[in-house]
């Protein structure tokens, strides 16, 4: 017998007899099968062609769930390496996996890929998948497949298959195209109605700087050809939102080649955005009852070596050498921050300390990973250490999650959490580890808010809470983190005396809020399309004259409106007032006020928002309460 389980639905038995997993769906009359592109046979993903052994239990996949997505992707890009194949004769293909929302794959041809060759591929593509090509499975041994990929030049197939070490490997051929695959992939080519190709970057073989450079070519692929459009909008929308586009246009920051690449040069805009940011944050944090502190950016590697980052991070990290001793720059704040703690004797009665830092950080990114603001070698990130007893673990931690809530509340930004748990690479005791991960747990439980787990990805030292924020595009980012660890207070013996009177071991929290300066400030640059609230526009107000004798009074103006505390600055050029007013949306500036001769006569100004719409004539008096209260309502 057979089992067939559909959800909602109570289970139908069958008459097994070598039933193919389409077949058995067919006789129990399943629901909407022209949408099964695959099946779970006992749990496991396979074909709709695959075999259905006796006493199975089969569940059919739909194109539209998560699991039909990836397969259809998968199988896209498939299509794609059999397009290039014959699109471009000699060209290698090496791996082509499926990835939120789309696929891609890497080849090595003779000359890297150009954005221009990718209509020629989607058409080749479009008429792949018109063949309806029916996707076969075949497995072989590994020594046969070698042959097979070795006579046709695959090398990088060959090494794959190598390195996997299995006695056989299952090929999947579509048309004139085989590939070294897994599975399952959908029925056919014709079930893939919605892709586009995107765009192209380079990618080193394996993630390794050291091996040949390939060319990637990403596409995306969904169910429906409408949301593929919508998808496609949004696409249309980043690109304007790009914020390595319009930070440079902004007068935000730049980049330089002859400076170092993920290094940034900040602007007198930008740096102006940095420091009300910054100052917003100290503030916050001294409500809190945080202390400011700063430690070097150098220290001992003998010191990186005692904290544990010199054996589980040191690929990550720059050193170089002073008077015959080795330094290490630091990729993180927490050393500094133990040792304040440590140079004095602490009660249990000093406790929390919480020590929060704007700290500058150096880390060792790959070439190919750095872009604009968002992965950089240099960035100072909001950093704080709270050392307090294992009892008021759970308070605080409840409170950095209101700390996180209040924050990103500012900012219009919703988020959700993930609980990262032990990596296999760490230091601590298993018991150490798992108190940590209790108190996480426990604390983020009790606030009700929901959260999922993400298994091995916690910080070599100790589990983590990750903030992840949607943006108004509604795309994800990492920022802030809340880390529990027990192991560093051990290995720098930190300490605070009891109630007892004796020797007791604190515990620690490391967190960020915001978490990197430059990668929330190209966050922010995408969220609000460069156009940001009055509170934190660099410059929120500028005035337009119409026309030169007009000049006398705005400059007054200026200075009026300066003294009161708004960044505002004037155009006071002979030029047509349409031109400046269409500049200064360009510089996406908040208020525009314009000074003619009324205003002038009646001193005062005719104030234009950004959007085009016109207040009312107002005082400098007027206008200064109303930017004060843009402030206040963080608007």
């Amino acid at each position: 017998m057979i089992t067939v389980l559909q959800s909602g639905l109570e289970p139908k038995t069958i008459e097994a007899g070598n039933l193919t997993a389409r077949e058995a769906l067919e006789q129990a009359k399943v629901k909407s099968l022209d949408r099964v592109v695959a099946v779970k046979i006992n749990g496991e993903a396979q074909d709709l062609f695959a075999d259905v052994p006796e006493g199975a239990e089969i569940e059919p996949i739909y194109l539209a769930s998560d699991e039909g997505l990836e397969i259809l992707r998968h199988s896209a890009s498939h299509v794609m390496a059999m397009a290039v194949q014959e699109l471009f004769p000699g060209v290698k293909v090496t791996i082509g996996p499926a990835i939120e929302d789309g696929f891609y794959y890497d080849f090595d041809y003779e000359r890297p890929f150009r954005e221009d060759d990718l209509p020629a591929i989607e058409e080749k593509m479009q008429e792949i998948i018109k063949a309806n090509l029916p996707f076969a499975r075949k497995e072989i041994s590994s020594e046969e497949a070698i042959r097979y990929f070795d006579e046709r030049g695959e090398n990088y197939k060959v090494e794959l298959i190598r390195d996997l070490g299995e006695e056989t490997v299952s090929l999947y051929t579509q048309g004139s195209f085989t590939d070294l695959c897994r599975g399952p992939h959908v029925p056919s080519t014709g079930k893939i109605k919605a892709f586009r190709l995107t765009k192209i970057a380079g990618a080193y073989w394996r993630g390794d700087e050291n091996r040949p450079m390939l060319s990637r070519i990403y596409g995306v692929a969904f169910a429906e050809r409408k949301t593929l459009k919508a998808h496609l909008q949004r696409l249309e929308e980043a690109k304007k939102r790009n914020h390595a586009k319009l930070g440079p246009q902004l007068g935000l920051f730049s980049t330089h080649e002859e400076i170092g690449a993920g290094m940034i040069v900040w602007h007198p805009k930008g740096m102006m955005l940095r420091y009300l940011l910054e100052d917003f944050e100290i503030k916050e944090h001294l409500k809190r009852g945080y202390e400011l502190v700063k430690g070097p950016e150098l220290l001992k590697t003998d010191l990186w070596k005692k904290s544990g980052h010199f054996e589980n991070y040191r690929e990550n990290m720059y050193f170089t050498t002073i008077d015959e001793q080795s330094y290490g720059i630091k990729p993180m704040n927490c050393l500094s921050h133990m040792l304040i703690y440590g140079s004095k004797i602490r009660s249990y009665r000093d406790l929390p300390k919480r020590y929060f830092e704007l700290g500058t950080v150096h880390r060792h990114e790959r070439s190919g990973v750095l872009h604009g603001l968002l992965r950089v070698r240099e960035f100072t990130q909001d950093d704080a250490h709270l050392i307090c007893t294992p009892d008021q673990l759970n308070s605080e931690i409840k409170d950095l999650l209101d700390f996180v809530h209040d924050m990103m509340a500012v900012f219009g930004f919703a988020y959700e959490l993930e609980v990262s748990t032990r990596p296999e690479k760490s230091i601590g005791s298993d018991e150490d580890w798992e108190m940590a991960t209790k108190a996480l747990i426990e604390a983020i439980d009790e606030t009700e808010l929901p959260y999922e787990i993400n298994e091995g990805d916690g910080a070599f030292y100790g589990p983590k809470i990750d903030v992840k924020l949607n943006d108004a595009l509604g795309r994800k980012w990492q920022c802030g983190t809340i880390q529990c660890d027990f192991t560093l207070p051990e290995r720098f013996d930190l300490v605070y005396i009891g109630k007892d009177g004796q020797k007791h071991r604190p515990a620690m929290l490391h967190r960020t809020i915001l978490g990197a300066i430059e990668r929330f400030i190209g966050i922010l640059i995408e969220h609000y399309a460069g156009a940001f609230p009055v509170w934190l526009a660099p410059v929120q107000a500028i005035i337009l004259t119409v026309t030169d004798r007009n000049i006398p009074f705005a400059e007054k103006l200026l200075g009026s409106l300066k003294s009161a505390g708004i960044r505002v600055k004037a155009d006071l050029r002979n030029e047509k007032l349409g031109l400046k007013v269409r500049e200064a949306q360009l510089e996406k500036i908040p208020y525009m006020l314009i000074v003619g001769d009324r205003e002038s006569e009646r001193e005062g100004m005719t104030p234009r928002l950004r959007d085009g719409k016109n207040l009312p004539f107002m005082t400098a008096e007027e206008f200064t309460r109303r930017i004060s209260e843009d402030v206040k309502q963080r608007r």
